[in-house]
């Protein structure tokens, strides 16, 4: 390897996911408070007490498994970095408006044990915030917090732009052991992720024991936001991700603790929390359209029940060989189509290459079984479609905003905008949106630019699954109308 690529290597690896060094830890985590449940908070050798669910969710949401990004006081005093208009917006607002106006912001909601507290992070009794899996995988729609939604609303980069300003015009220092801002994308769009790449440029790190490693040549990753998938799908699913290339198992949802200082042995100390974190997310079911709307009686009552039965047959029609049934007796089929044929963005196909699928086929990860892995998927494994009506937007890059448009391929916008106040599309089924017809020029505030989804860039692409041209406009009302019912 060449000194710049050496070099280039350790800056990833030392600057970018640990701070100052690549020495790996073997010390436990963060112990994070007792939550105002009264539920213990667990310790690096905790009590196992309640279900593995009950067990999972409380890991996800009371103990730290990285470094602290940020912590309370930053936190509180972000609004002061703000724009002009949102700066003083939040100067002149009480104490828990401006609390909101930050958690909305940055896409966080409540949590229920203590609606102070993102859930998204984990909050030790230092007040550092440690982000989680539900940064991604906890949202939230018609104001209610739904386990395993996307979170349609997450401002990954804004966050980190703005604590990055924050310290820079304050002098304020990281909290204590905090990990560094990555300087790859964290997610070009509001509600999407860079997350495959942050997977691949942990493990490329590693070796098959998980053992920290300078790698051989410098990385290359392929920068793609990806739209996280509902958690409730997860239990009919054999294989994870969109292409499936990985057996589903609990080892294949730790692939994020491997930042440089969590040793491999740390990492593999977790295994068992992580068997509870699995089955808590097995754990979970759709959301119901009555459930979510119950106190909203014009969107409750807003299917067209006389429709159902016809969108239910055309559905089962055109739709199930790849999207499965639903009912008494479901099915799911976990239709892997070809790129070619579903003709979505192919940059996620693309961008994860053979070898870093293999790399993973060989690790501790599969327990060192390559067999579990398919190195070469042909394309995206059709999802299933329970809740879909909830987990907008829309495709595994989240470039399409409304189950309409999804039936409508020729009117998606090229570029949308979620509306104040995130609004929900009742008549649509998804994101209230406002779209034109390219992105505006020259926006200079990185948070409004991600604010806008631009179908032109690239890996954003809203093209492809023109498969409802087959479908007459009736039958594809009729099918809208059924979807809300999944």
């Amino acid at each position: 390897m060449s000194l710049r690529g050496r070099l280039a290597v350790v800056a990833i690896l030392a600057g970018a996911f640990g701070r100052a060094s690549a020495t790996a830890s073997d010390e436990g985590p963060v112990a994070p408070p007792a939550g105002p449940d009264g539920v213990p908070s667990p310790s690096p050798t905790p009590v196992r007490e309640g279900t593995a669910a009950e067990r999972g969710y409380r890991w996800l949401t009371t103990k730290a498994y990285i470094p602290p990004t940020l912590d309370r006081g930053t936190l509180d005093q972000l609004w002061t970095v703000w724009p002009e208009a949102e700066r003083a917006e939040a100067e002149k607002a009480t104490p828990d408006v401006r609390h909101r106006l930050v958690f909305g912001r940055y896409g966080f909601t409540p949590l229920p044990s203590d609606p102070d507290k993102p859930l998204q992070y984990v909050e030790d009794d230092q007040g550092r915030l440690s982000i989680s899996c539900l940064a991604c995988h906890s949202g939230a729609l018609a104001g209610r917090p739904i386990p395993g939604l996307p979170n349609a609303n997450f401002a990954f980069q804004s966050l980190a732009d703005d604590i990055v300003t924050y310290r820079a015009r304050t002098g304020t220092k990281p909290p204590s052991g905090a990990l560094l801002q990555f300087p790859i994308p964290l997610g070009e769009s509001i509600g999407t992720t860079n997350a495959v790449v942050f997977s691949v440029a942990l493990l490329t790190f590693r070796d098959k024991d998980l053992n920290l490693i300078l790698p051989k040549k410098a990385p290359k990753f392929v920068h793609h936001d990806l739209d996280a998938p509902p958690w409730w799908n997860v239990r009919k699913r054999d294989r994870l991700y969109i292409d499936g290339f990985a057996k589903k198992d609990h080892r294949a949802l730790m692939q994020f603790l491997m930042v440089p200082t969590n040793a491999a042995s740390r990492v593999k100390g977790w295994e068992t929390d992580f068997g509870d974190v699995l089955a808590y997310i097995e754990s979970l079911r759709a959301p119901r359209w009555d459930e979510v709307f119950a106190r909203e009686p014009a969107v409750l009552d807003s299917i067209d029940r006389g429709l159902v039965p016809k969108g239910r047959a055309v559905f089962e029609r055109a739709c199930a060989s790849c999207h499965g049934t639903y009912g008494e007796t479901p099915t799911y089929p976990g239709a892997d189509v070809a790129i070619d044929v579903i003709g979505t963005d192919r940059v996620r196909h693309d961008a994860t290459t053979s070898e870093d699928r293999a790399l993973y086929g060989s690790s501790w990860f599969t327990g060192y079984d390559p067999a579990t892995v398919h190195t070469d998927p042909k394309g995206y494994v059709a999802p299933p479609l329970d809740g879909v009506f909830a987990s907008a937007p829309y495709f595994h890059n989240g470039s399409v905003p409304t189950l309409w448009h999804v039936l409508h391929p020729d009117a998606r916008p090229k570029a949308w905008k979620r509306k104040p106040g995130a609004p929900y599309d009742v008549e649509r089924v998804g994101l209230d949106v406002a779209t034109k017809d390219a992105a505006p020029a020259g926006l200079v505030d990185g948070h409004e630019r991600r604010s806008w989804f631009d179908t032109t860039l690239r890996g954003k692409s809203a093209a492809g699954h023109r498969f409802p041209d087959a479908l007459s406009e009736d039958e594809k009302r009729a099918v809208l109308e059924y979807l809300k019912t999944l």
